[in-house]
């Protein structure tokens, strides 16, 4: 297929991004993973389950629906299923790679003059003793379930860890039947006010979801942390603890919560990995962008958590303005910043926003020392904490280091899941991998494609 812009992603940055650029004439092919459009945020039950009151499961859904009437009505094309692998500069512009549906064996390309990376981010899950039995899922995970297949992880859970994400859960849980024996939050309200201004647009969206919990009794628990999950076959209970000012656990505080779930959460990452095959720069761990979201690589741009994690509000705004520049500049003329002011202001105070949020939210800083070294870190290879600081203890003093020693960030996921953790133990700040895919490719698929374009 040839557009003029494809799309990678179909959370609120790339629908807003596709609706604007189409409704200046571009041509607009809309990749997606998924079999529907609306991203992780917006997403949406099976046709199949017969969900009566969708609305019922999500936040926001006057905004999804102005989405979804949009998308349709608009000359967007949909590639839905369509697993993003790799994307390339070629002579004539920019070629994304994908595989199709489920089984991701038969490939796709999109050949496109520019092209938006939409990518999203994914789940920190930092570990600690028992995270690993069945039963133990991530919070947005458990979120996943319940809007996408209309299911509940279990009957009674827990929902623990720092940041917004764990409201939404806990009360969409709640409100969907589950008995929710507390919400565990390691964060405290003293950070609060030093952060009020920049948070007092979030304040009502806070107390709405506080007046929920209340509505569904379930218990808040802050400046706490779960130490331990139960269970031999299955999560039975965890015991959750205090936290003094120094984030060590306060001796003698320990509780014993039973359940048979464990929704856990530490924060997001930004999804990097095609940016960082295209040669982006990157900004820490996210993709750095200009004031109309492109990155420093011609023809791409990027919008929504890929450029710093900061919810769905500034998703809309920064794919709005991306699909505007984009625009203008197919078209051969300079953006005008003035036609997107608005958008502008938003993606201003919302990024104040979310760095409040960041800084609210930090996980807590001796989460280490409750790390048993029989815990499991990377899950892929079946590395434990005590390996890894065994590979300290030799010398390694980096994340790479202790890959090499250890094979931690070897495995199928290629350190996506244990990175965080395993930098936290060697006592350094999380570094991008530099993967070559953004995801596993079949040999079959690379093999065919150098049969195409000849032998090197």
């Amino acid at each position: 297929m040839r557009t003029d812009l494809a799309v990678i992603g179909a959370g609120p940055a790339g629908l807003a991004a596709s609706l604007a650029a189409a409704a200046r004439g571009v041509r607009v092919g809309l990749v997606d993973a998924a079999p529907e459009p609306g991203g992780q945020f917006h997403r949406q039950p099976a046709a199949g389950l017969g969900a009566e009151r969708p609305r019922a499961l999500h936040h926001q859904w006057r905004t999804w629906t102005r989405l979804r009437d949009g998308l349709a009505a608009s000359s967007v094309r949909l590639l839905a299923e369509h697993h993003v692998w790799c994307v390339e500069r070629t002579p004539d512009g920019l070629t994304v790679h994908a595989l199709l549906g489920p089984d991701q064996e038969e490939p796709a390309e999109v050949h496109a003059t520019a092209v938006l990376l939409a990518t999203g981010g994914y789940e920190t899950v930092l570990p600690f003793p028992g995270w690993t039995l069945p039963g133990v899922v991530t919070a947005g995970g458990a979120q996943a379930m319940l809007k996408g297949g209309l299911v509940v992880p279990g009957r009674t859970a827990v929902v623990a860890g720092t940041g917004p994400l764990l409201l939404p859960v806990a009360t969409g849980l709640a409100a969907a039947g589950v008995r929710v024996a507390a919400l565990v939050e390691s964060a405290g309200p003293g950070r609060l006010p030093r952060h009020v201004r920049s948070l007092a647009g979030k304040l009502p969206e806070g107390a709405g979801y506080a007046a929920r919990l209340l509505l569904h009794r379930v218990p808040f628990l802050p400046r706490r942390t779960v130490v331990r999950a139960h269970g031999d076959d299955r999560l039975t209970g965890v015991t959750v603890a205090a936290l003094d000012a120094h984030d060590r656990v306060r001796p003698g505080t320990e509780r014993h919560l039973p359940c048979d779930t464990l929704a856990v959460g530490h924060g997001m990452l930004a999804h990097t990995d095609l940016a960082e095959g295209l040669g982006c720069r990157l900004d820490g761990l996210t993709v750095a962008v200009d004031g109309e979201q492109r990155t420093d690589v011609p023809g791409v741009w990027a919008a929504g958590e890929a450029t710093g994690i900061g919810g769905a509000a500034l998703a809309l705004a920064e794919g709005h303005i991306a699909g505007r520049s984009i625009a203008a500049r197919l078209r051969g003329t300079a953006p005008d910043p003035g036609q997107w002011a608005p958008a502008a202001r938003s993606r201003a105070r919302l990024r104040g926003s979310a760095a409040a949020l960041d800084a609210v939210y930090a996980p807590p800083a001796r989460w280490t020392d409750r790390v048993t070294d029989d815990t499991v870190v990377c899950r892929c290879e079946e590395v434990t904490a005590g390996a890894v600081r065994e590979a300290l203890a030799l010398g390694a003093g980096d994340a790479r280091t202790v890959k090499l020693l250890t094979r931690a960030g070897m495995g199928w996921c290629q350190g996506r899941m244990c990175g965080p953790a395993v930098a936290g133990l060697a006592g350094c700040q999380p570094i991008p991998s530099r993967r070559p895919f953004a995801r596993p490719v079949p040999l079959g698929v690379l093999a065919e494609q150098h049969t195409e374009e000849g032998p090197s």
